[in-house]
């Protein structure tokens, strides 16, 4: 007679292995890592857009000590995806509004940090830098803190991706 009930974990669906799922050559780890340096760089660039939920919109007026109608007119504009934070045009690229270079010289810090969107709390566990050991060894380009840091298992890269997938 076949086994009944709920499957155990010899016999649960496992996730498709992925490149990150096998042992670093050099260290044996699966997984990755990753360690923020403060360089900016993921909130800068060509333009772009960082898409927020309207919980995340008002968590920000908050923190901003503003009404929601004050952010969306101050801080946001429509793009095709939805609405989205501003990019001011810097010496550096199109720096997130939010993107403070001054309070720690040297290093870029998120003044909304504590109620960042998702799809900057994701970084950078997102598909298209995920999709390859060649995408994400291109991303390392302008990602110093790739491959640097704080492990992460593949379970919890799957989580952050898939729990949360960016939107922009």
């Amino acid at each position: 007679m076949p086994p009944t009930g709920p499957p155990t974990d010899a016999t649960a669906e496992s996730p498709p292995r992925e490149w990150f799922d096998e042992p670093d050559r050099d260290t044996g780890e699966t997984g990755l890592r990753f360690g923020c340096t403060l360089c900016g760089n993921c909130c800068s660039g060509p333009p772009g857009y960082v898409l927020f939920t309207e919980e995340e919109g008002r968590s920000i007026a908050t923190r901003l000590g503003i009404t929601e109608a004050e952010f969306l007119e101050r801080f946001t504009e429509d793009t095709h995806h939805g609405r989205s934070i501003i990019d001011i045009d810097t010496r550096h690229g199109y720096d997130c509004v939010f993107l403070d270079r001054t309070t720690m010289p040297g290093k870029a810090v998120c003044s909304i940090y504590e109620d960042r969107p998702e799809q900057c709390r994701t970084w950078p566990f997102w598909n298209t830098l995920l999709r390859s050991r060649d995408d994400w060894v291109r991303a390392k380009a302008t990602c110093p803190g790739l491959d640097q840091g704080r492990h992460y298992t593949p379970v919890e890269i799957r989580v952050i991706r898939d729990g949360a997938e960016p939107r922009g």
